[in-house]
């Protein structure tokens, strides 16, 4: 066997492989005495079949399959052992490659053409200035998180007298032109809304002083500005029948329910950071802004790898592609899109391409490595968040490591996982080596970046 590299250009390669006989008799031969074994053709006992009918029957189509397979074993075992830095997956050549007989030839030419990719140097240091946006954790977002963690623990309390936000329950009644309960009209019992979330003031306004037993009129249409899916939950009908609805309608005030928020107290304290770790309101105050300010952590070094790689992919400068194989490898991996995809797709693909590629070497030249720990340790954080959007900060290390296992069980998961850490270690490095232009923002003023 002979396998060899020629350079076409300084980003394009043709890679030939040439097989003699003694390549691939041994396997094939292996793989006839494989079928022999189990093969059941009539006429003859399993395993009896003479080699010379099947090399007949089979001998062509395992003679293809083991002359490929073993093609590409050796395409990248080369690439391994000379360190070929490609870009696509060897593709067939279209205009050199001689025609494969496998019925009269023993010796066999293969030719690739191999996008490979570009030479460049990337250089980090406090010369170069990146912003690094801290986001400002006001007292309104403490207030709001500690909102969220009493209403947790608040309670339903039933009341006389309607105030915003409150829950209504009655009897809700169709009327005819004329105001009276309309014959065969729709009628709900145990009907249930929040005048709240009306869309029209002046529909809303009619249950400002309701009281249990009052019996107000309105018009549901009006009240939900003509939003069927709110009028067909109303008054249990369909979407289409809801739309049609106009008419005005009794509601009879049988309750009146109100949310109550729960005390700050120490039974929340210990609820959400763990028991005895805060005995006061202001020591818990100053724990829920430490936990915000390290959730936004993330979002801001996020940030910070965006403005880093701007800088340094215009430091590093326009790279050279093969353009033309790296199209056809985009034509052969999109069959079912047409050449306007790849034009309009392949500047973003060089984009993201090229900026994989100065990861690649950054995350080379400050050898950081991915460990096993280091996956479940992502796993773990990325559960901890998800349970920090919901309030509950002291997650048992048990359901930690339940939630975690499972998100180990998908590949695609745990790839993701993969390059969230090694994002989260190039840019703890990173941070140190360039010169930080430290900019304080609310959180509305850095979402506004995003947009």
């Amino acid at each position: 066997m002979n396998i060899s590299l020629q350079n076409i250009d300084k980003v394009s390669g043709l890679l030939t492989v040439k097989l003699e006989k003694a390549d691939y008799q041994e396997k094939v031969d292996k793989s006839l005495k494989n079928i022999r074994q189990k093969a059941q053709i009539p006429g003859f006992r399993k395993g009896m079949v003479p080699m010379s009918l099947l090399k007949k029957m089979y001998g062509k189509s395992v003679l293809a399959e083991e002359v490929n397979k073993l093609v590409s074993e050796s395409i990248y075992k080369y690439i391994q052992e000379n360190h070929v830095n490609f870009l696509a997956e060897p593709m067939p050549n279209e205009d050199k490659q001689p025609q494969i007989d496998f019925d009269t030839m023993e010796e066999f030419e293969f030719m690739f053409d191999i996008a490979l990719a570009p030479e460049f140097n990337v250089e980090v240091s406090a010369a170069d200035k990146v912003d690094y946006y801290t986001i400002e954790v006001t007292d309104e977002m403490v207030e709001n998180q500690i909102k969220a963690y009493t209403q947790r623990n608040g309670k339903y309390d039933k009341v006389n007298e309607y105030a915003d936000n409150d829950m209504l329950k009655g009897l809700l009644a169709e009327l005819d032109e004329e105001g009276n309960t309309k014959e065969d009209g729709i009628q709900v019992e145990g009907a249930v809304m929040m005048p709240s979330y009306m869309k029209n003031d002046e529909q809303k306004a009619i249950f400002n002083t309701a009281k249990v037993n009052d019996v107000l009129v309105f018009n549901p249409n009006a009240a939900w500005d003509g939003n069927a899916v709110e009028l067909a939950s109303l008054l249990k009908v369909d979407k289409e029948k809801a739309a049609e609805i106009k008419s005005n309608f009794s509601f009879q005030v049988e309750e009146i329910t109100r949310f109550v928020p729960g005390e700050l107290n120490q039974e929340i304290f210990d609820e959400v950071l763990g028991k005895g770790v805060v005995t006061t309101a202001d020591e818990f105050r100053v724990k829920v802004k430490d936990v915000i300010a390290k959730q936004f952590v993330a979002d801001s070094d996020y940030k910070f790898l965006i403005d880093f790689r701007k800088m340094i992919t215009d430091k590093v400068g326009k790279l050279e592609y093969s353009d033309v194989l790296l199209k056809r490898f985009m034509r052969l991996n999109n069959p079912d899109k047409d050449e306007k995809f790849i034009d309009d797709n392949y500047d973003k693909s060089i984009e993201e391409l090229t900026w994989h590629l100065i990861k690649e070497k950054l995350v080379k030249a400050n050898e950081i490595k991915v460990e096993e720990n280091d996956i479940v340790n992502m796993a773990k954080e990325t559960t901890r968040a998800q349970f920090a959007q919901y309030g509950m900060l002291n997650v048992p290390d048990e359901l930690l490591d339940n939630y975690s296992k499972e998100m180990l069980k998908k590949k695609e998961t745990v790839e993701n996982l993969v390059n969230r850490v090694i994002e989260s270690k190039l840019s703890a490095v990173l941070k140190g080596q360039v010169t930080l232009e430290n900019k304080t923002v609310s959180a509305a003023d850095f979402n506004k970046m995003f947009e």
